[in-house]
């Protein structure tokens, strides 16, 4: 597949590496000359140096031929031309990163597809919903969402003293079997498993868990984590996913959310949008402002500004006074893998976004979710079994799996189900699949004819 890529920043970089890892054929095009010469040093793709909202600069590219072109830069406009001038020359599909919601709006006046978009990412929003579920589960280091939210992945990291240690998960599973939920993978220092029933857990293990929302509570506390409420929450930066954070959680009469904003005009703004949020307008390095606002005293702290340093020495600030739950938004490559390791509850990551929907359209239309997890070397895919697959030939017991792949949950045409062995899978229902990345498409052939 050929593909062009508008922007050489964190996020263009990001999907750029991988669309080379899939040997897909990779232009990357930027007005900036040292960042593409960062992703030359880096990446086997091409790089073109020219203005992205110029024709001639697209024929360059030869977008005219492209099956994908993905614009991602940092600006809305050069993302929205671009794609149309893509159309307009004849690629066959486009999709932009877009922070705006004024073109996806029940009531907007124009839509996607008058500038010829076919695909449009909102990574700040889903950023955003990430750092909701996390704060709202207080156990949780990931939380990903399944089967139209009927399911949920939760990430838990196991404390040392955490009375599941030591045991086998065939032995937890005949202990509650009442509970339904199935633990898909286990991340040890560099490892990746994808578990068997004869799996012991150890201390400082990275356990994913699979199951209904509403059975999470009660797998928390089997794995010895907090289920405490999140009811005081300070959120520092008022950026598009701080706001949108503070708006979801304020919905609940419960919580009592503050809002800590550097710019004056800003927070001026929020505090009229956001009636039910207490904004403050204060320099986000200002130490002594947020202890003074009452961060010891707080459940929860998401630091989302666009400073990534300052996200993390205020989660480390906020974990040393004592704060439950702490939540840092982060893109740099090399901050995320040690972010825990330091102290941190939990990372986001708007680059992990549009990597997961960019993989998503590379996987195929039948697959309908592409999932991956800081520090967890496989795929999860949310994927649709076509017709006279082999997949629907048998009960799982009695079908041959390649070892690195296991089959988690299934939605049957509205009800879901933790996977057993009897499970039957049936032309047209979803599974949630775990597996390694070498074995991807052998996993996606099962369910293909």
């Amino acid at each position: 597949m050929r593909v062009v890529v508008i922007g050489a920043g964190e996020v263009g970089t990001d999907v750029a590496r991988l669309l080379a890892l899939e040997q897909h054929d990779v232009v990357v095009v930027d007005l900036d000359q040292g960042a593409l010469e960062a992703v030359a040093e880096k990446l086997d793709v091409m790089t073109l140096h020219g203005n992205a909202t110029s024709i001639s600069t697209l024929q360059q590219a030869r977008a005219h031929r492209a099956d994908l072109l993905l614009a991602v830069t940092a600006l809305d406009e050069v993302n929205i031309i671009s794609c149309m001038i893509a159309d307009r020359l004849g690629t066959k599909t486009t999709v932009a990163r877009i922070r705006s919601d004024e073109l996806t709006h029940h009531d907007a006046v124009v839509n996607t597809a008058d500038f010829g978009i076919d695909m449009i990412i909102h990574p700040e929003e889903s950023a955003a919903d990430e750092v909701v579920r996390l704060i709202r589960r207080a156990g949780a280091t990931d939380v990903l969402t399944f089967c139209e939210n009927k399911l949920h992945l939760v990430g838990m990291r196991l404390d040392k003293e955490a009375p599941v240690v030591g045991r086998a998960l065939q032995e937890i599973s005949l202990e509650t079997p009442d509970l339904r939920f199935r633990v898909m993978a286990i991340g040890r220092g560099i490892r990746t498993i994808l578990p068997t029933g004869t799996e012991k857990l150890r201390g400082n293990d990275q356990v994913f868990v699979l199951a209904h929302p509403k059975t999470i509570p009660h797998v928390a506390r089997i794995m010895g984590k907090s289920t405490a409420r999140m009811d005081n929450v300070m959120i520092l930066g008022g950026s598009e996913v701080g706001a949108k954070v503070a708006a979801e959680l304020s919905k609940a009469k419960s919580k009592r959310v503050k809002l800590i904003e550097p710019d004056r005009a800003r927070a001026q703004r929020l505090a009229e949008r956001l009636p039910n949020v207490l904004v403050i307008h204060g320099d986000k390095t200002d130490i002594d402002l947020l202890v003074s606002e009452g961060l010891g005293e707080m459940d929860a702290f998401a630091a989302v500004t666009d400073d990534e340093e300052s996200n993390l020495v205020t989660c480390l600030l906020a974990k040393h006074l004592e704060v439950r739950k702490t939540v840092a938004l982060l893109s740099k490559g090399a901050y995320i893998p040690i972010s825990q390791s330091i102290g941190l509850d939990a990372a986001v990551s708007t680059k992990l976004a549009v990597s997961r929907e960019i993989m998503r359209f590379l996987r195929g239309k039948h697959v309908l979710s592409v999932a991956t997890v800081h520090g967890l070397d496989a795929e999860v895919l949310e994927i649709e079994a076509r017709k006279r697959s082999a997949i629907t030939r048998a009960p799982l017991r009695d079908l041959k799996f390649p070892r690195g792949m296991l089959i988690g949950a299934v939605m049957h045409n509205g009800p879901t189900e933790v996977a057993t062995g009897d499970t039957h899978i049936q032309a047209g229902d979803r599974a949630i699949v775990f597996v390694l990345p070498h074995l991807v498409e052998d996993a996606m052939k099962l369910f293909t004819r």
